[in-house]
């Protein structure tokens, strides 16, 4: 059976994509920041009849994570990875992020998924097979006001995916991106706003799977807000700063 890394596994999409591909005779690699969570997840997967490993390994720990991957191919080459793990943007009192919120945002969401990313890459690139999902964000296509930096890392990993895709194809290396809407998941809960559209993780996982069993480029839903996210760069400033207005929202303090 196959085996599949997920990080950022132990709430939300993460662990609905583990509990999603868990299965007799299926081998997950889950990555989290919660221990009891995360082994609750793995639980969960082990009773589906799964063989499952775990990790809590800080992703902006780029030596770690590398020799961790390293050390992980060569026992049993890993087929997909899903870069899930991430943070949320976004000052809880609605003001502009600070300096520090901004960079911690970055440092997770963007150089902490390259950090897994780029050496699956280089291993999969070299026995040339392997699948690589980026997890970005409608956002990537439609910023938030209330939250530049996240909407800014989430821009990046789909940039950046979209060319890796272009250049590791003819090496037999699948990269897709996928942006999700609204997702009713604890993280997602802390956004105090208009979520609309909003659908299960379990949902969301199910569509995330076909989505990379068919190999799409970006794997985007609902389809209706992503055709309206897609448009929205199109617009002229002072229409797309009106579509923006409904999206406001604040962080829940405590977070």
């Amino acid at each position: 059976m196959s085996v599949t890394l997920i990080t950022g596994a132990s709430s939300g999409i993460g662990a609905a994509l583990a509990r999603h591909y868990a299965q007799p005779g299926a081998n997950l690699i889950l990555h989290g920041r919660d221990a009891p969570r995360l082994e609750a997840v793995a639980q969960a997967c082990r009773d589906q009849g799964a063989h499952v490993e775990t990790e809590r390994l800080d992703v902006r720990d780029r030596p770690a994570i590398a020799a961790w991957l390293k050390n992980l191919d060569a026992r049993r080459p890993i087929d997909l990875v899903i870069v899930n793990a991430a943070i949320n943007g976004g000052d809880p009192g609605g003001d502009v992020e600070t300096e520090a919120m901004a960079f911690e945002t970055v440092d997770v969401n963007l150089v902490g998924a390259l950090n897994v990313a780029l050496p699956c890459a280089t291993l999969m690139r070299a026995r040339g097979n392997g699948q690589i999902a980026l997890v970005s964000s409608l956002a990537a296509f439609a910023p938030l006001p209330d939250a530049p930096a996240y909407s800014g890392t989430k821009a990046a990993l789909l940039a950046h995916g979209l060319a890796l895709r272009e250049k590791l194809k003819p090496h037999g290396v699948r990269i897709n991106v996928v942006t999700p809407g609204y997702v009713k998941t604890a993280m997602g809960s802390e956004y105090q706003g208009w979520r609309p559209l909003e659908i299960s993780a379990q949902d969301a996982a199910a569509r995330i799977a076909r989505g990379l069993a068919r190999d799409r480029d970006i794997v985007a839903f609902p389809w209706i807000l992503a055709a309206a996210a897609r448009g929205a760069a199109l617009l002229p400033e002072s229409l797309r700063r009106l579509g923006m207005s409904g999206f406001k929202f604040k962080i829940r303090v405590g977070r």
